[in-house]
């Protein structure tokens, strides 16, 4: 389900009620632990954080119109995603954040290689996220962006 909304607080005025605390909480989780030169904005039907063109000119390779994309989350049909490029290009970050996880949530952990997800909205670790997001800079995402691409 891609939303075509152009902003979070349009994204979130479409939700379902039993999703939009959840998903309000999630932003505001993300939006307190940011390291400072990411944006926040709507990328790819999903409330998206970028590094923005002004920082990184060359923009995302596959569309260098756009920025270069790192975070995002969005209410999906049954669960709602959380999508890190940090933990998908960085074993380190991965290996921790899989290692934390059982301290955080009594649910076993459903993700793919950078999305995280969640069938009980009331069981998100907030917390863990939060320390997430703040585990990665927008010049360490360029550097490691830039070494796997020219790879």
């Amino acid at each position: 389900m891609t939303s075509k909304a152009t902003s979070p607080e349009e994204y979130i005025s479409e939700l379902p009620e039993d999703r939009k605390a959840a998903i309000i909480k999630l932003r505001e989780t993300v939006l307190n632990n940011l390291p400072e030169g990411f944006q926040e904005g709507m990328s790819y039907g999903m409330v998206g954080y970028v590094v923005p063109k002004s920082v990184y000119p060359a923009g995302y390779h596959c569309s260098p119109e756009l920025p270069l994309p790192f975070m995002s989350f969005a209410s999906q049909k049954n669960f709602i995603a959380f999508y890190h490029m940090g933990i998908y290009a960085k074993k380190e970050l991965l290996d921790w954040f899989v290692a934390e996880y059982p301290k955080h949530c009594k649910y076993k952990l459903d993700m793919g290689k950078s999305c995280i997800r969640f069938k009980k909205v009331d069981a998100i670790p907030y917390e863990l996220l939060g320390e997430l997001v703040t585990k990665m800079t927008p010049q360490e995402w360029i550097d490691i962006y830039e070494h796997n691409l020219k790879r």
